[in-house]
């Protein structure tokens, strides 16, 4: 019905040994995990014009990654309301995996920015509402 495979699998040709190639730790893969997160909600932040909290994910993106993110100038905003419900949802992924990270700064820094976009939207739902 189908045809056998003939030739060995790349990782049998290529040594065979598990320990051949690198891996990642848990924690290291939850540091990448974390940081690409943060410099998600850094961009929306930054987007958003929220200078102080892009300056403090700014500073916890640079201790994960160990350099500088990179950041765009923000400019004028047409949907905030949309982009706060970006901002939350990005903030709670990265309260998620700091919790299971064990980072207490980075947890209570995405709890304190979901407190703030959850105001944020409904300042902004009741004002569209008026």
């Amino acid at each position: 019905m189908y045809e056998p495979i003939r030739t060995k699998s790349v990782v049998h040709r290529m040594g065979g040994s598990r320990t051949d190639y690198p891996h990642r730790s848990r924690a290291e893969a939850l540091d990448i995990q974390l940081a690409g997160h943060l410099a998600a909600l850094l961009a929306v932040t930054d987007e958003l014009g929220l200078d102080e909290a892009a300056e403090r994910i700014a500073a916890q993106v640079a201790r994960l990654r160990g350099a500088q993110p990179t950041r765009a100038p923000h400019g004028a905003v047409e949907d905030t309301a949309a982009l706060h419900r970006r901002a939350h949802d990005l903030a709670a992924r990265a309260l998620l995996v700091a919790a299971s990270r064990a980072d207490t700064t980075v947890a209570i820094l995405a709890a304190e920015r979901m407190d703030a976009h959850a105001a944020d939207l409904d300042s902004v739902d009741l004002a569209g509402a008026l």
